[in-house]
Parts: structure tokens; sequence; C-alpha cells
């Protein structure tokens, strides 16, 4: 079996990378995982939304994975939602090219599914390297600016 990525669109304005592009990222990113990932791209008001109702936060943020729960995981890795807006505001804002911090989302958003996290300061360095050495395999340049 190999890594199944699911790719829905809820919205493509401002500029969404397109399925194969996304699926490219999150694929490498999972490395030798194998089974479903869900890709949902979306608008403000559903990124606002789910922010919202899971992270008790209301705005819509750039990434939020939702990781199946062990119990109940089988083939499912879990789902990844990302804001277009919001993606390419921050792109934007921080001179970065959209493709790159697309690239960087996915992959951020990927490992958390895969249980990395960044709520310690040393699993954030361990995070940060690990998305550091993935982006640098795409040809994007070091997110952190380090």
């Amino acid at each position: 079996m190999t890594l199944e990525v699911v790719v829905r669109y809820r919205t493509r304005r401002p500029w969404a990378p397109g399925p194969r592009t996304l699926r490219r990222w999150a694929e490498l990113a999972a490395g030798r995982r194998r089974g479903v990932l869900g890709i949902r791209v979306v608008g403000s008001r559903e990124g606002r939304a789910l922010n919202e109702r899971w992270r008790r936060r209301a705005y819509a943020t750039n990434v939020l994975s939702f990781p199946v729960a062990p119990e109940l995981a089988g083939r499912q890795l879990g789902d990844i939602v990302v804001c277009a807006p919001v993606v390419a505001r921050e792109a934007r804002e921080q001179g970065r090219p959209l493709a790159a911090h697309w690239a960087h989302m996915v992959v951020h958003g990927t490992l958390h599914l895969l249980g990395f996290d960044h709520q310690r300061a040393t699993d954030a360095r361990r995070m940060a390297g690990r998305e550091r050495a993935l982006l640098a395999r795409l040809g994007f340049a070091d997110p952190y600016g380090h």
C-alpha cells in the first residue's frame, strides 16, 4: 500500500497549488508512511470556523492538522486544512514566494499528523529541522530564515 493523498478544494482564491503539487509535498513529508491523508483547501470563513471550533481561537489560521484518534486510525492518517487567503497574506507579509509558503504549510501539517509537535523547545527544534530538510529537498529556502 502507498500513501493516498485526497485533495479537496473549497476555494481556489487566492492562488492555490494544484492537487498533483500538494500530493507531492505531502508524500515527501510522510516518507514511508502508508494510508490515506486528506488535504482540504479552504477560504477564510471556513478556516475561522474550524479554528474557533477546535482551538477556541476566533480567526482563520494558516494550517490545521486533524490526526485520526489511534483507536480509529486503520489506514487513515488524518486531514490537514490549509486556509488559502491566510497563506497568501503571510507569504506577502514575509516576502516569501507563495509556492514556498504553501509547501511549508503542507509539510508542517503533514508532520503534525505523523506526531511531530512544537509545544516544547526541544520538540520545536526537531520539527523545524525536519521541515528545513524536507523543504530543501523541494528546492525551497529555510522557512525560518536561519
